[in-house]
C-alpha cells in the first residue's frame, strides 16, 4: 500500500511587533514569536515602521518597505536554517571541567 504525504504550506496571515518581539500569526492558527534582535533592521525601526508590513508571495513571508526587510515563514519555523543566532559565550565543557577540578583541588 502506498501512502501519499501531502505537504501543507503554512502561510502568514497577520503580524505585530512589540519593542523586542515579532509575532506572526499563521494560517493554521499558530502564532510564532521571535526576538527582534534576530532582525536588526526591525529592531532599529520605529513602531510606525514596524507596523507598516505587507504579505509577500501570498503569505510565504512579510515585507517592511521602510526598512527593506523581508522575513519568510520558513525562517521563523526553522530559524536554525536561516537566522544567524548569537553564539553563547561560555567555556567549553572541557574547560569547565578543568576549572571545576582546580577549584575542588583548592578545597
Amino acid at each position: 500500500m502506498h501512502t501519499l504525504a501531502e505537504s501543507v504550506e503554512v502561510l502568514a496571515v497577520d503580524a505585530s511587533c512589540t519593542s523586542d518581539t515579532l509575532t506572526v500569526t499563521l494560517s493554521d492558527g499558530r502564532a510564532v514569536s521571535a526576538p527582534l534582535a534576530w532582525f536588526p533592521r526591525l529592531l532599529g525601526a520605529t513602531p510606525r515602521q514596524r507596523a507598516d508590513w505587507e504579505l509577500i508571495g501570498g503569505g510565504i513571508g512579510l515585507h517592511w518597505e521602510a526598512v527593506d526587510e523581508d522575513i519568510s515563514v520558513a525562517s521563523l519555523l526553522h530559524p536554525e536554517n536561516f537566522v544567524r543566532l548569537p553564539t553563547r559565550i561560555q567555556p567549553t565543557r572541557k574547560k569547565r571541567r578543568a576549572h571545576n577540578g582546580r577549584r575542588a583541588a583548592r578545597g
